[in-house]
């Protein structure tokens, strides 16, 4: 029996890429000059991958990189205002509301009174627990979880740490490659409900078996109670 959900944040409970994906845009137009957007979309990520073991998930790793691949693309000639233009960029993001998903809030309330919830995010410390606290949601989960990665380290300890049998245990998220395959990797189990964008360092191949996958959180609780 299924006792204990967690929770994906970015893009399973609120809207996170389609404010990267906004940003990357005013990127692309700031740079046009200097670079092809697709070559200039490569040396971002690029960047964004050979930094995250300096700097990790986020916003603040991905303004440092959007910063050096100005630099590169420009050969070092790029002016101090555009580099302006990047950080300012970066604080509109950590300064955007928190958008909750359609539906998600209901299905939250009504799940909290069945089951434990974790709420199981990574990324930048300061950024999650912002996020957390402004999305009204913080007081319908039993524990919260921020994690630098997300794997099957990471999973094993968060359910030890709260006494939850992997097979008991159902993750939630818009990720194959963080909410899923890590998952199903140490004996749990995990509903895949896919976002709109997906950031091309979190694409992966979905498992053959073992998950379900929803396009809606209302199908949620129904797939639950069946399970």
């Amino acid at each position: 029996m299924i006792d204990t959900i967690g929770f994906d944040g970015d893009d399973t409970l609120w809207h996170n890429e389609s404010l990267f994906s906004m940003t990357q845009e005013r990127f692309r137009a700031l740079l046009a000059h200097a670079a092809d957007p697709d070559d200039l979309d490569r040396r971002l990520l690029d960047a964004e991958r050979a930094n995250l073991k300096v700097y990790g998930y986020g916003i603040k790793g991905f303004v440092l990189s959007m910063i050096e691949s100005a630099i590169s693309v420009t050969d070092g000639r790029v002016p101090a205002r555009d580099l302006q233009s990047l950080i300012d960029f970066g604080k509109a993001m950590l300064e955007h509301p928190v958008e909750l998903l359609p539906d998600i809030a209901d299905v939250v309330e009504a799940l909290s009174h069945r089951y434990r919830l974790i709420l199981i995010t990574k990324g930048d410390l300061f950024d999650q627990e912002s996020k957390i606290a402004r999305s009204g949601l913080a007081g319908r989960f039993d524990a919260v979880e921020i994690v630098s990665e997300k794997d099957s380290a990471s999973y094993r300890r968060v359910l030890e740490r709260h006494s939850v049998a992997p097979d008991r245990f159902v993750m939630v998220g818009n990720s194959v490659r963080s909410d899923i395959l890590p998952v199903l990797a140490i004996g749990g189990h995990a509903v895949h409900i896919p976002y709109a964008i997906t950031w091309a360092h979190e694409e992966a191949e979905p498992p053959d078996e073992h998950y379900r996958r929803i396009d809606s959180v209302l199908d949620l609780p129904p797939l639950l109670a069946a399970w």
